[in-house]
């Protein structure tokens, strides 16, 4: 079984762009959801969840946000040490720092550079 990126986005566009920068990593599968509602019921399903190596997040998401969803990953037993990368075109000048003391392990803002994101995905999976 490939291992499983989980992207959280509920925007058509940043979808697209990091399925086509993501497709091709070798062994590696996507599954997308547009709620960070969905992200968490796929952690919580087992025959998902150990497959999952890494999520990538938008912060602005309906309902329950990322800054909730990173808080709520890293509190669920199993997920401590999930990678998470945050895409977001928040501009709060404080958005990093909290996004660090959540620990989230990478944030690119939207516009973003595809390429970057899929180095640095490949950097924390292969550091897992």
């Amino acid at each position: 079984m490939a291992r499983i990126v989980l992207i959280v986005e509920d925007t058509e566009l940043a979808l697209d762009a990091l399925e086509i920068a993501l497709a091709q990593m070798p062994g590696v599968g996507l599954h997308m959801v547009p709620t960070a509602e969905a992200a968490l019921d796929c952690l919580r399903q087992e025959h998902l969840a150990g497959d999952i190596c890494a999520m990538i997040t938008d912060l602005h998401l309906p309902q329950m946000n990322g800054f909730e969803l990173i808080q709520a990953v890293r509190s669920h037993t199993g997920c401590g040490a999930l990678p998470i990368l945050v895409i977001s075109g928040d501009s709060d000048p404080r958005t990093a720092s909290r996004l660090e003391a959540l620990g989230a392990d990478a944030y690119f803002q939207k516009p973003f550079s595809p390429i970057e994101v899929r180095n640095r995905l490949e950097q924390l999976i292969d550091a897992s």
